[in-house]
């Protein structure tokens, strides 16, 4: 599943998989591609350019994965050991907010968010109370967060850190908007803990 996770936002060199998942080796990686690619959940392309490549993506059926990978992330959260703090990659933050977004506090509200984080690019285009995310330059949208780890993000999102004391001691730079930014980050709850 976190193979698929990490694929959720569109195709992935091995190399960039690798670096999301670390601790995994590039002979459990490669098995666990190739597992996926026999099962009909992942293909791999050849690709020329920028550079010669390989690159791994989610079939159709792949892609249908993501509420089941949302429901598993709302059960993490109930757990009373549950810290928003922890390491996460750029992808499951992404996935998080896709997960955590509350549509009652976005209502009637649209806005189009742009994220750095780690260097991958993410664009959020939040209308009609439903928050699609994909992958590409944040540069156009109305407010940009862009941190060196997405840990410091779901400090903002999830544990109410400040952003000023992000912006202090964590690398967050908030560009555009601040408003828009603030009340973004304001739209996302996690469950009650239920353990």
């Amino acid at each position: 599943m976190l193979v698929v996770r990490e694929l959720m936002l569109g195709p992935r060199r091995f190399s960039d998989l690798r670096a999301s998942l670390p601790g995994i080796s590039a002979k459990v990686l490669t098995e666990r591609l190739t597992a996926l690619e026999e099962a009909g959940v992942v293909v791999k392309r050849k690709v020329t350019d920028p550079v010669p490549a390989h690159l791994y993506e989610l079939t159709k059926w792949g892609y249908r994965a993501e509420p089941a990978i949302q429901e598993l992330g709302r059960w993490a959260a109930m757990s009373s050991g549950h810290d928003p703090l922890l390491p996460l990659s750029p992808v499951s933050l992404m996935l998080s907010l896709r997960t955590m977004f509350d549509p009652a506090k976005a209502a009637g509200w649209s806005a189009t968010i742009g994220f750095e984080i780690a260097g991958e690019g993410f664009v959020a285009r939040l209308a009609d109370g439903a928050l699609p995310i994909t992958r590409g330059d944040p540069g156009g949208a109305k407010a940009i967060f862009r941190v060196p780890v997405a840990p410091v993000l779901a400090g903002l999102f999830y544990a109410g850190v400040p952003a000023e004391e992000l912006e202090r001691d964590a690398g967050l730079v908030i560009e555009g908007d601040r408003e828009t930014a603030m009340r973004f980050a304001g739209i996302f709850e996690l469950p009650d803990k239920l353990a």
